[in-house]
């Protein structure tokens, strides 16, 4: 059976950060997320910063490292140097006090230990409103489907 491909264009990938300091997460993490985006990992918030002034982030992916000591100051930093991008927490758990904390600081969910790549890939999905489901493809499924 023939694989239908559709050619992509130049912008039309999502741009990602990931900044997280135990380079075996963010290895996984760029893997994970690849093939449908334009990655860009860092191991320090200064590196993101600097390649946020010349490439906007749609999402950043954060590691709870980065908010011990002063979070909520580390986020505000992040959103004033990415205006625009969405920021997921990368946790040991969705239940760490910090992580929760991030929420009200300005963070726009959290994403738990263990990684798996359909954890990361619904998250990132949600954050970016990447629907599961294209308009045509309703119009072949029952009406209570789509609700």
């Amino acid at each position: 059976m023939p694989i239908a491909l559709e050619p992509s264009l130049p912008g039309e990938h999502d741009v990602i950060f990931v900044v997280e300091s135990d380079e075996v997460i963010r290895s996984a993490l760029h893997f994970i997320l690849d093939d449908q985006n334009e990655i860009h990992s860092f191991a320090s918030l200064d590196l993101a910063s600097a390649k946020g002034q010349v490439v906007p982030a749609d999402l950043v992916l954060l590691g709870i490292e980065f908010l011990r000591g002063d979070g909520e100051r580390a986020l505000a930093a992040i959103k004033r140097g990415l205006p625009g991008a969405k920021i997921l927490i990368v946790a040991n758990s969705e239940k760490d006090p910090l992580a929760r904390a991030s929420l009200k600081w300005g963070a726009h969910d959290v994403l738990g230990k263990p990684i798996t790549f359909d954890s990361v890939r619904c998250k990132v999905d949600a954050l970016l409103a990447r629907d599961k489901i294209s308009p045509t493809m309703l119009g072949l499924l029952p009406l209570s489907a789509a609700w």
